[in-house]
């Protein structure tokens, strides 16, 4: 997906971010442990240390497996009318799975997010790409 010509550069970098890889280069680990974001890219050297992702991974997590959860726990409701502890014992594994399994690579994607746009810290890594990608358009002007 990401090699697409002409794709937006922040799709590309949540993207990549979503793969648990570096926004800028997509080749390193984003992540040192489950949430712990690294704090520099491993092999372009990109520094993540101003990431402020807080808790707003997790409450994309919840909307998203909210939509799913529920309405498949109404539609359980309506064909088979099972019991309560039945549905708690279905759907609290479902829950836990989908949300444990969404939450990295959406904290990815915020990161990404956060990267691509400049924002809390990464304005400079922002800037810099901003007056390189300049650089480049004046130099290929000039040929």
């Amino acid at each position: 997906m990401e090699n697409r010509p002409g794709m937006n550069p922040l799709l590309k970098a949540m993207w990549r971010g979503f793969r648990c890889a570096c926004p800028k280069c997509g080749e390193g680990k984003l992540f040192g442990r489950f949430l712990k974001v690294a704090s520099k890219c491993a092999v372009c050297g990109e520094d993540y240390t101003a990431q402020k992702a807080d808790d707003f991974p997790a409450y994309c997590v919840i909307v998203v497996v909210g939509h799913i959860v529920v309405p498949l726990l109404m539609i359980f409701e309506l064909y088979f009318d099972p019991g309560f502890w039945t549905e708690v014992a279905i759907f609290t594994p479902i829950t836990a799975a989908l949300s444990l399994a969404l939450l990295q690579p959406t904290k990815g994607a915020i990161v990404g997010l956060q990267w691509e746009l400049g924002m809390h810290g990464f304005h400079r890594a922002k800037q810099a790409r901003v007056a390189q990608a300049r650089a480049q358009m004046v130099e290929a002007a000039s040929v």
